[in-house]
């Protein structure tokens, strides 16, 4: 019963929530879409030209958000937009979309075939474990899709270029933020207006990779 009422209750939040109806209003998949303009605006990211990889980018509202960036004249993309997920996603004019798990070398390897080589200047993760609700557990698979992402920019992206990942304040949070801090030379931490207030996700903003 109480699991139901719990169910209710979100449901009823999520119908009168006004980024849900903004969203929707905007054509946009997913409420997530105004995080991230707010975190590209805050920190001056993505621009005509750039190179962009999406990690997770099912059901593609971040997509959706690179792409309006990166549309210049008679609705042509100016540079290049990469999407990948384990999930199936419904195809973004322009967006080229890889579906596969992104730490197997024969997605990675689709992925440098797909981009020809070209260095990335931002790559983006919304990523989110399932969480169990037990907290040591659940911030160790934070930490790895973190680490996964970062691993992941240390690779393919250019020495000015930057990440953008999704973390849970708690456990671990202070260990995901000095990894990030040893590889770049900014790291900014923000909670955008669309999270909303009750959850403890913060997005990592990194940019500019350090000489190693």
């Amino acid at each position: 019963m109480a699991k139901n009422k719990f169910s209710k209750e979100w449901v009823m939040q999520h119908i009168n929530d006004p980024f849900v109806k903004l969203a929707q209003q905007k054509g946009y998949r997913a409420r997530a879409a105004f995080k991230l303009t707010e975190i590209l605006d805050a920190e001056k990211l993505l621009r005509k030209g750039n190179v962009v990889v999406d990690l997770g980018s099912t059901p593609g509202s971040w997509s959706q958000v690179a792409r309006e960036r990166l549309v210049g004249k008679e609705g042509v993309i100016d540079g290049r937009i990469l999407a990948m997920d384990i999930l199936p996603m419904e195809p973004i004019a322009g967006v080229e979309f890889i579906q596969g798990d992104f730490t197997e070398d024969e997605v990675l390897e689709q992925m440098n075939k797909t981009l020809e080589g070209c260095p990335v200047d931002l790559v983006m993760s919304d990523m989110a474990p399932n969480l169990s609700g037990v907290g040591s557990a659940d911030s160790a698979r934070i930490q790895h899709i973190c680490d996964l992402a970062l691993e992941f920019s240390l690779l393919h992206l250019k020495p000015e270029g930057a990440l953008i990942v999704k973390a849970f304040h708690g456990s671990g949070f202070s260990q995901i933020v000095e990894s990030f801090k040893r590889h770049f030379k900014r790291v900014v931490e923000l909670k955008p207006k669309a999270s909303r207030p009750r959850s403890s996700e913060t997005f990592l903003i990194a940019k500019g990779l350090k000489r190693q």
